[in-house]
């Protein structure tokens, strides 16, 4: 078989991929106790964020928040696509990521940290424990909901990922608003 005659057969593959996600969630997804969940979760955090947020600081925090998010949705997308695990239930069908939890509630968990834990001994300390909730106690709660599937994966392995994402992109952050200052400075 040449290249295009395999790419075909690829595209047809994904289409019917996505044809059967779609109707699966029709018919399993939307509209379920878990799916309301999600919804919640996604935009009441945000919610939480926007009052709590420094409005002084609303820069710095952002560019954490959405570099996080770049992160978290390539790390997401990766697993998924090793078949690490995967998400019977979605608010979108044709996002194979988890979008309320990777855009909403991690990113503004990880936000407040940012916000509030200036120092890093308080920022690692609260970067810890929350890693600790999430892998042992929040996925295991979305895998008994049957919104979470791990298929190659052990809640011990998103512990030192949870924390080292949110060191680096501190650490970047950090670098990127010292290159500012001295930039403005001059």
């Amino acid at each position: 078989m040449n290249q295009m005659d395999l790419y075909e057969v690829v595209e047809k593959a994904q289409h019917n991929a996505i044809d059967l996600n779609i109707q699966y969630w029709i018919e399993h997804s939307v509209f379920t106790f878990q799916w309301w969940l999600l919804i919640i979760v996604f935009i009441g955090p945000w919610i939480i964020w926007w009052r709590l947020v420094d409005k002084k600081r609303l820069v710095e925090i952002s560019l954490f928040g959405f570099i996080l998010m770049i992160a978290v949705v390539l790390l997401d997308d990766l697993g998924v696509s090793l078949k690490l695990w995967s998400y019977p239930i979605q608010i979108i069908p044709m996002i194979p990521r988890l979008v309320a939890i990777d855009q909403g509630i991690i990113i503004v968990a990880h936000m407040l940290v940012f916000q509030y834990c200036l120092r890093w001994r308080s920022f690692l300390i609260v970067n810890i424990i929350m890693a600790i909730v999430f892998s042992y106690i929040a996925e295991p709660i979305t895998v008994w909901l049957s919104i979470y599937k791990l298929t190659n994966w052990k809640y011990s392995y998103s512990l030192p990922i949870y924390v080292l994402k949110a060191v680096l992109i501190r650490l970047a952050v950090e670098k990127a608003f010292t290159i500012s200052k001295k930039a403005s400075s001059k």
